[in-house]
């Protein structure tokens, strides 16, 4: 496992879980004393560990954390012209309006998830951040949203390592929808924003 994002932008080698989870750490740890709403992303490839590194950091700082998959498409927007656009098929402007903007600038926030399994809307939730809150997820630093962010954060893994992955978490029947679709979505996403460039920290999952 590699991480890059040290200051002098070196590589470092064969790391650990635990070394990797202390490294974001080492990032995150002085926004949680700021004093303020601060907040910091975690982008990166499907089946990088987005969703377990975050959860694990949240847990450790204490700290709130948020989910794209909360923001899907409702079905009224799912058009061929939105998907067309890289990062399209995220709701990233109710994350902005509904999450981001209000936690920066008031503190507290009101959203109601998008469930893809009911294709609805669920129960309102309710936030309140005096210091550190975590989002996480695929396009988490859409271009509309990263200005929002204290610091940014990006994963990653090889193709290989991702499939099995994928294979393991989704099962035979749904991984070719994230090969034939969902990835690509991804990664024309990654080649329009020019992701990871420009992030604070880049983690390489691969064993």
């Amino acid at each position: 496992m590699n991480v890059t994002g040290n200051p002098d932008g070196s590589l470092l080698h064969d790391l650990s879980p635990a070394a990797l989870l202390e490294a974001l750490l080492e990032l995150l740890t002085p926004l949680a004393r700021l004093g303020r709403p601060a907040l910091a992303a975690i982008d990166g490839r499907c089946g990088s560990g987005k969703s377990t590194l975050a959860g694990l950091a949240a847990h450790r700082l204490g700290c709130p954390l948020f989910h794209m998959d909360d923001f899907f498409l409702p079905p009224a927007l799912r058009t061929p012209e939105r998907y067309a656009a890289p990062g399209g098929n995220v709701h990233y402007e109710r994350v902005e309006a509904e999450l981001l903007r209000p936690l920066r600038e008031t503190g507290a926030a009101c959203f109601r998830p998008f469930d893809c399994r009911s294709m609805d809307f669920s129960a309102p939730i309710r936030a309140e951040l005096t210091g550190l809150a975590l989002v996480e997820g695929s396009y988490a630093l859409h271009p509309a949203l990263r200005g929002w962010y204290d610091r940014t954060v990006f994963l990653t893994c090889s193709p290989g390592e991702q499939r099995l992955r994928l294979l393991a978490r989704e099962g035979p029947k749904r991984l070719p929808a994230f090969l034939e679709r969902w990835i690509p979505l991804e990664e024309a996403y990654f080649q329009s924003t020019g992701l990871p460039g420009g992030c604070d920290l880049v983690l390489d999952t691969t064993p």
